[in-house]
């Protein structure tokens, strides 16, 4: 059964100021659809002139702002839907597919994606008093919140060190704390403060999906992995699940099927190899449940996607 959250849009007054100059600024460092790096090596700058099908990919964690456009992002069987007025935050590494819904040349879809390393946010809860820790256990490792004014200036902040290079390497640090801060000041923050954390059960299971996507082709004894991360094998399944919507098998499997598409789109190898590769024991299974996530057989999805690029690439 398929879950949607989404936040309702409000009148956004205090916001659009800012969104208005954040947008300037994008559109000269993010001069055409892509994904742009920049100078400040956490920040990445994302244009889309058009809708896009739904994009599969595993999302480390990190902070997402749309300043125009609209964009859904699936998780499982969860959908999560966010605009300008809303930001997300993928708290651990995550299977995701993501679709630009709302986009055109007029007015491209705009984001901004900046890297959340764990150990600053534990830094963080630990130099600020202020920043007292969760009294309820938190759920999902990906959440939509209302975007404020403190959190818009923060990144306002940020950007605009890139006019003026010489100052990122003293200044960025301190705009990235800053939005960390108010990432867990907000009223999600509890999500951020038990993956950095240690040993909180969060932060137990972000060291399982830390394992699992450096061995994802492994064979996965889910006794071994408890044992690991010193949970009992029932407390590992059912944080995991509230965690990332899914098992770790299920996990797993997503990551596997994950880099065997990115395979046979980079190499000339063929669908048993790929399949064995990812630990696969029969084409049949691998061809079955590939079909299952990306909508079409190996062969024909691949094919599809490689006539897109070069569609897209005239």
């Amino acid at each position: 059964m398929s879950v949607s959250t989404s936040l309702p849009i409000a009148p956004d007054n205090d916001v659009s100021p800012r969104r208005a100059e954040l947008a300037s600024l994008m559109m000269r460092f993010a001069p055409e659809s892509g994904v742009h790096s920049t100078a400040i090596e956490v920040l990445h700058l994302i244009r889309c002139d058009q809708p896009t099908e739904a994009l599969h990919t595993v999302h480390k964690p990190g902070l997402c702002i749309i300043v125009e456009g609209r964009k859904e992002v699936r998780l499982a069987d969860e959908c999560y839907v966010y605009d300008p007025l809303n930001y997300l935050v993928v708290s651990v590494t995550l299977p995701l597919a993501g679709q630009v819904i709302e986009a055109s040349p007029e007015r491209p879809y705009l984001c901004i994606r900046l890297d959340i390393d764990p150990v600053q946010i534990c830094r963080l809860i630990a130099e600020n008093r202020t920043l007292s820790l969760p009294t309820e256990r938190a759920d999902r490792g990906l959440f939509l919140d209302r975007i404020d004014t403190s959190l818009l200036d923060a990144v306002l902040r940020l950007l605009r060190l890139l006019d003026s290079p010489d100052d990122i390497a003293t200044l960025a640090p301190l705009a990235q704390q800053e939005i960390f801060y108010r990432l867990l000041r907000g009223a999600q923050g509890r999500r951020l403060h038990e993956i950095a954390i240690p040993d909180t059960q969060t932060h137990r299971i972000s060291r399982a999906i830390e394992w699992l996507n450096t061995h994802y082709a492994e064979p996965l004894s889910i006794d071994s992995l408890a044992q690991m991360i010193n949970l009992s094998p029932s407390a590992l399944h059912h944080r995991f699940k509230a965690v990332t919507a899914m098992s770790p098998l299920q996990y797993q499997k997503q990551l596997r099927l994950q880099e065997a598409r990115r395979l046979l789109l980079a190499e000339n190898s063929d669908v048993s190899s790929i399949g064995y590769k990812m630990g696969y024991e029969s084409p049949s299974q691998f061809s079955r449940e590939y079909s299952r996530l990306f909508g079409a057989s190996p062969s024909k999805d691949i094919a599809r996607l490689r006539a897109q690029t070069l569609v897209n690439s005239v």
